[in-house]
This record gives structure tokens, C-alpha cells and sequence, in this order.
């Protein structure tokens, strides 16, 4: 196969891809919708990482970043501090 560098490059790293293990972590969004998120395994240990520095589950990580301002937007994100897990929305 007779590919420019940029294009192997692109290649390599799906077929790097679709060797990994995806996880699926199920979350609700703010506005009620269910939503599933699919992550490499690097992504789902930093998400474990944050969750357990915040001694919440991953999907509760979830559900709280997706109320921060996107940057564009808002002028720019505050810092996350998630509560305690709530029981759902309200």
C-alpha cells in the first residue's frame, strides 16, 4: 500500500484503536437524556482517577461536567467541584 506518512499515521492509530478495550460508562445529561459515553482504557482510568478523587462514581463525573460553561461560550470554565451524588435529577 502506497500511503503519504500523514495517512499511515492516521491508519496505524485506528487499527492501534479498535484493539483496545472500550469501556461504556452510562450517564444521564443535565437535560434528562440518557446518554452513553465510550472511552479507551486510558481515558476510563483518568475518569476513575477523577472520580475517585472526588469519591463519586464515573457516571457522576459525567453528569456534573456536562452543567460547567463551555469556554467558547461562557467566557471561560470555572473549576469542577462535584457535590455528593444525588439520587437523580430532580
Amino acid at each position: 500500500m502506497n500511503l503519504d506518512p500523514e495517512e499511515m499515521t492516521f491508519a496505524r492509530d485506528l487499527v492501534k484503536a479498535s484493539r483496545q478495550r472500550i469501556h461504556h460508562v452510562k450517564w444521564v445529561d443535565r437535560d434528562g437524556t440518557a446518554r452513553v459515553t465510550a472511552l479507551n482504557a486510558g481515558e476510563w482510568e483518568r475518569l476513575n482517577r477523577l472520580a475517585g478523587r472526588f469519591r463519586v462514581g464515573p457516571a457522576e463525573v459525567l453528569r456534573q461536567v456536562a452543567y460547567i460553561p463551555n469556554a467558547r461560550a461562557g467566557g471561560g470554565a470555572a473549576p469542577v467541584t462535584p457535590s455528593a451524588p444525588s439520587s437523580g435529577p430532580a
